[in-house]
């Protein structure tokens, strides 16, 4: 391995190094905030703006911040943001168009609508993020036709990961292999080392760009002790898992339960609200509309999130096709567990727990796999 590729440690007091370096290079940095009573993502320009000291408590239904006992950066889960939102807009605008005039010689004026974007360093991303954006970029960039929207903020990213060193209760990351310490297809990883005298971070670079961050930064090569207690922050984070899913036969499981009863137990809970849809740092959904002014004489497209929960959403001649909300649960568990391997070849789940946690009822999708495993054999039993 070269010498830049090895682990080094930064001190906590010199961690505003790396926004300076960051921005140099001419990187918009976005990174966790507290606001609004939750860990949002938005643009932030130092250190001081990251949560620092907070966390946050999380069950099915139910999120809440309070303070830690230390003055920890990233020692918090993951809210209710997640960075599609910045590599694939919930609003964009694709083009806008113009009646002729004089003064364009009766030429309409069309105009694409994504503007330039900036190049973006996203810093706390954690490991089931980071296999999230790797996810969407099969669904943006892995096909014949490339997305330019995502293309044009993905091309240019800097992320900077950081490993969990703690798992919320709604957490199954190690269940579905996604985390908690980040594999690749990062720049640079962070992890956060906090003991009774030191408080600092074991820095890895996964790129070239990376590496050549890292050196700028003042930092010192990584000890033996450095890298057994970065080792025992992603350990206890896998040992804090508060879920865990079987997804050893997952696909062939739902493919075989089209018609299971639980369906209808889920129709009686599920408020098709498409919180858990819109939490989701992998569901692409989406849909477009055109809008034009009073006069009639300037007309734009738009594209937004949109989510397989509405009604409307597989509305074609004659009708919606998931008429009942059982139906359209089904349609996107299965499609996020079973049928995304057939389509982009890896699960559209990354076991980041947002669903369960932003779920108005506190539907669990972890109890609902159980659920449906548990009633075969049951029915096995049965017979």
């Amino acid at each position: 391995m070269s010498n830049a590729f090895l682990p080094r440690c930064l001190d906590r007091k010199e961690l505003s190094t790396l926004f300076d370096a960051l921005k140099s290079e001419g990187y918009l940095t976005v990174g966790p905030v507290k606001r609004d009573g939750a860990i949002l993502y938005d643009e932030i320009e130092c250190v001081d703006d990251l949560p620092i000291g907070w966390t946050d408590e999380q069950e099915a239904g139910s999120y809440r911040l309070k303070r830690r006992n230390d003055d920890a950066l990233f020692g918090y889960n993951v809210g209710p943001h997640s960075w599609k939102a910045f590599l694939f807009p919930a609003k964009t605008k694709l083009w806008s168009a113009s009646k002729p005039n004089k003064q364009n010689n009766g030429n309409f004026i069309f105009k694409e609508g994504n503007e330039v974007p900036p190049k973006y360093a996203f810093i706390g991303v954690r490991a089931c993020e980071l296999h999230a954006i790797q996810v969407q970029d099969k669904v943006f960039l892995g096909g014949t036709y490339q997305d330019p929207v995502y293309s044009g903020r993905r091309q240019d990213s800097f992320i900077v990961a950081v490993n969990c060193a703690q798992a919320a209760s709604t957490c199954f990351c190690s269940s579905m292999e996604t985390g908690p310490k980040v594999g690749s297809g990062f720049d640079l990883s962070l992890t956060e080392i906090i003991n009774e005298t030191d408080h600092y971070f074991v820095l890895e670079a996964g790129s070239e760009q990376g590496a050549a961050i890292l050196n700028t930064l003042p930092t010192r090569p990584a000890e033996l002790d450095d890298n057994d207690a970065a080792a025992l922050c992603t350990e206890n984070a896998r040992k804090d898992m508060g879920r865990s899913i079987d997804i050893s036969d997952i696909s062939e499981l739902l493919t075989r339960n089209y018609d299971n009863a639980r369906w209808a137990e889920l129709e009686k809970k599920c408020l098709s609200c498409g919180n858990c849809t819109m939490a989701c740092p992998t569901c692409f959904c989406s849909k477009v509309e055109d809008v034009t002014d009073l006069t009639g004489e300037h007309a734009e497209r738009w594209r937004s999130w949109d989510s397989c929960f509405t009604l409307d959403f597989s509305h074609i001649h004659g009708g919606s096709v998931r008429s009942t909300i059982g139906s359209r649960y089904r349609h996107w568990l299965m499609h996020k567990l079973s049928t995304w391997m057939d389509q982009f070849g890896s699960s559209g789940c990354v076991g980041c727990g947002r669903c369960i946690t932003w779920c108005p009822v506190g539907i669990d999708l972890t109890e609902e796999i159980r659920a449906i495993r548990d009633s075969e054999k049951e029915n096995t039993h049965d017979g």
